[in-house]
This record gives structure tokens, C-alpha cells and sequence, in this order.
């Protein structure tokens, strides 16, 4: 999809009114278009220009880059700088933020000090245990999960922390979550992904679709829900 004030790739759109990105992707999953997005893997560097070479494998091919936050469990540098990184050369990309290794004060940091450079797409995730990664050591924080992240996200979004105290101005933030419809309980997925969209998400990731007759049933019955007109869903591949 090509919008008229589009710039060359690399370079953000204007924000639109009633919007709060100036990416791509806002304005794809608004208009109903077919959006895609890709995964960055964060670079086990300190070079900005590491970080730079991977996004630019994507220019013109996706509406937004995803810089994941410790996947898997794993150590790589953070996606709030990945994030800034790419913003600074003009990319509206989406940080991911994990619960398994912030508190509640550090994640309304991250999403504060993301906003104010430009990081407005969050896409809010509980994470996976720390046993799964390189660091079996490391102690889980899982102050919060998913859902709670993104009413936090919501609270600040309207001018406050989670402690009241006043945010001046809030954060423009366009807030995602992820959705898992092939875990058991299956019948219980689409109502999960019903209470992320009532706690605040705008658009819903799902994770990689190894079986598309289970994907089929889950999204039956999200329709059935009517989910699907309250929220786009990308479907995850790999």
C-alpha cells in the first residue's frame, strides 16, 4: 500500500490526526490494508551500525520492525536502544517490552523515555521464563503480566503513573500484544485475546503459525466474538 506523502524508506510519515505514530503501521492496520511486519534480532554489539545493517534489509518491504526484547530468554542489546537507534535514522519501529526482567518502575520509564524519543509503537509481552535462555541464573521480576503492562501503558497514555502522580504531557503511545492460539486451553485463547483488547491493545501479534487448521479454529471463533472488527490480528510466520 502506497499513502501520497509517503517519503523514501527509512523516513517516517507525518502523524495523522487521531493518530499517534508517525510509522506506517498505524496507518496500515487503520485503513484495513494487509500489514506486515518483521522481527530484528537485537545485535550482540555495541555498533549502532550493526543495528542499522539489519533494518535496512527491510526498507520498502514491511510496514514495521519489531526489536525484541531478550527472545527467548537471551541477553542482546535492549530494544528500547534498538528502537532509539533506528528513530534517529527514521524509522518508526515497534519495542517490545518483556515483564520478565523490569519492574513496574522501570517499564514506565523505558515506555516514558521510548516516547520521548519518538518510540511510540509498544508492543506489551509477560515473556519467557529466564530457563529457557542463556542466563538459567538470572532472577524473574514478573512484577507484572501482559494484561496489567498494557493497562500501565493506558494509565500513562492518559497523563499518570500507576502511583498518580501526573505525567505532563503523556506519552503518544500505539500499544500491541501478542496472542499464543495454538496453547492449550484452546478455548480460552480467543477469550484471552478479548481481555488484552478490553485492557488497551490496538493490534494483536500472534506467535509463529506451525498449524494453520488450528490458527482457522481460533480465528473462527475470534470472528464469532467479533474481535476481528476491534482489533487487527497479524498472524505470525517464520
Amino acid at each position: 500500500m502506497k499513502f501520497e506523502d509517503e517519503p523514501v524508506p527509512g523516513y517516517p510519515l507525518p502523524i495523522l490526526p487521531g493518530h499517534v505514530s508517525p510509522g506506517r503501521l498505524e496507518r496500515v492496520l487503520r485503513s484495513g490494508a494487509f500489514a506486515v511486519t518483521s522481527e530484528l534480532d537485537p545485535p550482540d554489539s555495541a555498533d549502532p551500525q550493526d543495528v542499522y545493517q539489519r533494518a535496512r534489509i527491510f526498507d520498502g518491504v514491511v510496514d514495521a520492525i519489531n526489536a525484541t526484547d531478550g527472545s527467548g530468554a537471551n541477553c542482546h542489546m535492549s530494544s528500547l536502544a534498538v528502537c532509539a537507534l533506528l528513530t534517529r535514522i527514521g524509522y518508526a519501529p515497534v519495542m517490545q517490552i518483556s515483564c520478565r526482567d523490569k519492574n513496574r518502575i522501570a517499564i514506565q520509564g523505558d515506555i516514558l523515555g521510548g516516547a520521548a524519543m519518538g518510540v511510540c509503537n509498544v508492543l506489551c509481552l509477560t515473556g519467557d521464563g529466564v530457563q529457557a535462555g542463556d542466563h538459567p541464573q538470572a532472577k524473574p521480576v514478573f512484577d507484572l503480566d501482559s494484561m496489567q503492562l498494557l493497562g500501565l501503558a493506558a494509565t500513562l497514555g492518559r497523563g499518570r503513573y500507576l502511583s498518580g502522580r501526573e505525567i505532563q504531557p503523556a506519552p503518544d503511545l500505539f500499544t500491541g500484544a501478542t496472542e499464543n492460539p495454538f496453547a492449550p486451553p484452546y478455548d480460552f485463547r480467543p477469550l484471552r485475546l478479548m481481555k488484552k483488547v478490553e485492557s488497551g491493545a490496538r493490534f494483536i501479534q500472534t506467535q509463529i503459525t506451525y498449524n494453520v487448521a488450528r490458527f482457522v479454529a481460533f480465528m473462527d471463533r475470534v470472528r464469532d466474538l467479533g474481535l476481528d472488527k476491534r482489533v487487527p490480528i497479524l498472524a505470525g510466520v517464520a
